[in-house]
């Protein structure tokens, strides 16, 4: 007898591969192509030589690799058999990796070729290690490593017999800007509701209640062929592979582990790419330089949505890109977390903020961490409904993030915020990034986009720095255009135009570069010391 589907993911591609026309693409990555019946067996054959391997409920497969389909491979692989996988950071140096194959305690370890020096110095801080799986050519380092396509090979046998269920676990590491790395535990079915859209991401019909509707809503969705130029490594790019995954789209993913942005173009030219995932500023303007350097090198005429999320993504920046976009492309700002999922898309709000949320049932604004608010008070947003269990490891950081109030779960998204009278909510911005300068409360973002607005900035940071008159002051960090002159002066006058006196830096320090990860997250303890040192009296 046929096992019912559940919404374990593993049983959601299932659904898609069954529904989707026999030769549709499922993945495209570094010139190799897969249908979805491709992917699944592939997978289904991965996870019978995990199997045979120990690998099983709960165990814990770390992918420290760049985006490839072998990384989507491995981690539905791991959803097959109950197993938990996790993404670790290739960026990260060999402590941090030790940290995290630590603290997830790691059974199995998938892993490519370019990262191997830093797998072979870290693999000892997991001494439950069984399993370790080699992505790429060429010799391995590592003389336990089975290469990836020989476990493919050799793989097989029924995975049927295993019991999928809603509540099987998904683990996504967060990436340590305030701490350590934590891993956000969340159920399968509360984190395709909450971070996949439950399948209406792309259908006009909205989210499905049982499983097997998602056929319905992949039969109605426009074979879209999406990009995310972020890598599977982050929240971002893994979710909106899984969103074009489970809508019956093909998704192209960016095999470099860098942002090129003539690379993302080329990309989305040559594999007539319908939707760009895009994460704020740092990735976009350089798109929008490249397109201004380059006219009509890539028409950009198929596109018909661009969703940002998890970083700001400025005005200006929005409308010169879209200068380049066919007249229908949309542009939507996405809020979310790994601890929240999505709280929505938005729009500018008129009186200032970053954006403005539509009322809803899952949002809310937290005051003082102990009530609701009412209209026109501000707090901290919440996301209610679908949530995580909270974080692997770690009761207290899980109580302190996820709480109860008038009988609602909530999870605190640290975005400080207001409720106003339409039932709205107006979002300013990182409470943990806002600035008391004089009594005043500066949202750094909110002066960030003023900054880069400027025709010679290029990027910009801003902190509060200790201030013996201001308890703290506003310092801007900006890299400028070559050959543009680094005018302090200039920039404040520009932001005094567009901004209240107290939000205007009170100094100005210029930096060659202001360095971002590969998702274009900024460092704020880096750019709070390149600040505390320029001013530094001599």
């Amino acid at each position: 007898m046929t096992r019912a589907k559940t919404f374990n993911l593993a049983d959601l591609l299932r659904i898609a591969v069954d529904t989707v026309p026999e030769d549709r693409e499922a993945l495209v990555c570094a010139g190799r192509r897969v249908t979805f019946r491709q992917l699944y067996e592939r997978t289904r054959k991965l996870a019978g030589w995990l199997r045979g391997q120990g690998i099983g409920a709960g165990d814990v497969v770390g992918i420290h690799a760049y985006s490839s389909i072998e990384f989507v491979e491995a981690t539905f692989a791991a959803y097959m058999l109950k197993a938990i996988p996790i993404n670790i950071n290739y960026r990260y140096t060999v402590d941090e990796a030790r940290y995290i194959y630590g603290d997830a305690q790691l059974k199995g370890l998938v892993y490519c070729a370019p990262v191997e020096d830093c797998v072979a110095e870290a693999i000892d801080a997991a001494p439950g290690l069984e399993v370790l799986l080699r992505i790429g050519g060429g010799a391995g380092g590592i003389s336990r490593a089975v290469p990836f396509e020989h476990a493919v090979a050799t793989g097989g046998g029924s995975v049927e017999d295993i019991e999928l269920g809603d509540d099987d676990l998904v683990i996504l590491y967060t990436g340590g800007t305030t701490g350590m790395p934590k891993g956000v535990m969340w159920p399968h079915k509360a984190f395709f509701y909450a971070a996949l859209g439950g399948g209406g991401g792309l259908s006009p019909a909205g989210p499905i209640k049982t499983p097997e509707e998602l056929a319905d809503r992949i039969k109605t969705t426009y074979p879209l062929r999406v990009l995310p130029c972020g890598p599977l490594i982050h929240g971002n790019g893994m979710w909106a592979t899984l969103i074009g995954l489970f809508g019956g789209c093909t998704t192209v993913l960016n095999d470099r582990p860098d942002l090129k942005a003539e690379h993302i173009l080329d990309l989305t030219v040559r594999e007539n790419v319908s939707v760009i995932n895009v994460v704020g500023d740092a990735m976009v303007l350089p798109m929008v330089e490249a397109l201004r350097a380059h006219p009509g090198r890539w028409d950009l005429s198929r596109i018909v949505c661009i969703p940002n999320g998890g970083a700001l993504l400025s005005q200006h920046v929005a409308d010169a890109f879209r200068a380049f976009l066919p007249p229908t492309a949309i542009i939507l700002d996405n809020m979310g977390s790994s601890e929240t999922g999505s709280a929505g898309s938005g729009r500018k709000p008129a009186g200032g903020g970053l954006v403005q949320l539509p009322p809803g049932p899952t949002v809310a604004v937290l005051v003082d961490g102990v009530r609701f608010a009412q209209p026109g008070e501000t707090g901290i947003l919440v996301r209610m409904g679908h949530l995580p269990l909270g974080y692997h490891g770690d009761p207290r950081k899980t109580a302190a993030t996820f709480v109860t109030v008038d009988g609602k779960r909530c999870a605190i998204s640290g975005d400080s915020a207001r409720l106003e009278a339409d039932g709205s909510i107006t979002v300013f911005g990182r409470d943990s990034l806002c600035i008391n300068t004089g009594g005043e409360k500066v949202f750094t973002e909110e002066v960030e986009e003023v900054l880069r607005s400027h025709e010679s900035v290029t990027d910009a940071l801003v902190v509060g720095v200790a201030d013996p008159r201001w308890g703290q002051k506003v310092v801007g960090v900006v890299s400028v255009r070559a050959n543009a002159p680094r005018d302090g002066d200039a920039l404040k006058k520009h932001c005094r135009r567009k901004l209240a006196g107290y939000k205007v830096p009170k100094d100005v320090v210029f930096v060659d570069e202001v360095p971002r990860g590969p998702l274009g997250k900024a460092d704020y303890r880096w750019a709070r010391r390149a600040a505390e040192e320029a001013l530094m009296p001599a």
